[in-house]
């Protein structure tokens, strides 16, 4: 039976998904206007500035090992959308969305090499079939089953984003959250501002007339959806966070049909109740089933 901080977390963990789900859709808007680097640098100083205005008396003083543990946490978050945004280049957004969605399969094995704590059979199960829902949600089967340059920089974006899940799980429980948040977003936003030194954008400016996208981006997608993953992350395990947090692909699409009046297939319906049962896997073990099954039997 689960106890309340543990329904909180998991909820807590479901908002994350839903705000990254939506966020889809200002990344898309945004870059219209902005450029990849831009927004990783507008929207992390956003939220470590927001972060830090709320929560100063709780970060400061900073020690040592506060800066190293967040440092470590910062430079997979960082890696992860480095990656992610230059694989955008060379690949489809939906195509993307799903490779992305592969760290939910690596999560439950990096857990195991890291903790030598295996996962139980459920949340492989379940990892396996997000795997799957995923690809029915977001790929073309006909024109999307091979790989470019673009699917390879994706799928190296997914690994550092299961390692961003796995160390905020192994740090969450011995150092405060919102330090951890304040310190991963301040090595975000640098590291993004160094990589930007080496690129061929324009010149850095914001275009004030179209700022909503990335303010949006900057306080609910990273301020507020990490702050609650950081915090949730101490009351479950990084494999039943990957499972929970991989809901950002149904959200995503979910949200790109309500708001960019994108087409609901039948494969995508299939790979909703795919990802459903995953859920249900992972959260239940399917223990109102036993349940059943076993008080029939006393019966």
């Amino acid at each position: 039976m689960k106890n309340k901080k543990t329904i909180l977390a998991d909820a807590a963990l479901l908002v994350t998904a839903f705000v990254w789900g939506s966020g889809f859709v200002a990344t898309k808007n945004a870059l219209d206007n902005y450029s990849p680097t831009d927004i990783l640098i507008i929207r992390f100083g956003i939220a470590a500035l927001i972060t830090v205005l709320i929560f100063r008396k709780r970060i400061f003083p900073l020690n040592v090992a506060d800066i190293k543990a967040g440092a470590i946490i910062g430079i997979f978050l960082f890696l992860g959308f480095a990656f992610q945004t230059a694989g955008l280049q060379y690949t489809l957004a939906g195509k993307q969305a799903f490779l992305t969605g592969t760290n939910v399969i690596m999560v439950p094995y990096l857990y195991w090499l890291v903790k030598r704590d295996k996962p139980d059979s459920y949340n492989i199960a379940a990892a396996l079939m997000m795997f799957a829902g995923i690809a029915f949600l977001t790929l073309d089967f006909e024109n999307s089953m091979y790989l470019n340059k673009g699917d390879v920089l994706t799928l190296i974006c997914a690994i550092f984003f299961a390692c961003h899940i796995l160390s905020i799980g192994f740090f969450a429980s011995k150092f405060d959250p919102v330090k951890l948040t304040f310190i991963q977003f301040t090595t975000t936003f640098l590291l993004s501002g160094v990589w930007r030194i080496f690129t061929d954008e324009p010149a850095f400016k914001i275009p004030t007339a179209f700022w909503g996208d990335v303010v949006f981006l900057g306080v609910f997608s990273t301020f507020l959806a990490f702050i609650l993953q950081n915090s949730a992350q101490k009351y479950t395990t990084s494999t039943h966070a990957a499972v929970l947090l991989s809901l950002e692909s149904f959200f995503g699409s979910i949200m790109s049909i309500l708001v960019l009046g994108d087409a609901f297939t039948s494969k995508m319906i299939i790979g909703c109740v795919i990802i459903f049962g995953a859920v249900i896997t992972a959260e239940t073990k399917w223990s109102f089933i036993k349940g059943n099954i076993l008080s029939q039997m006393l019966d």
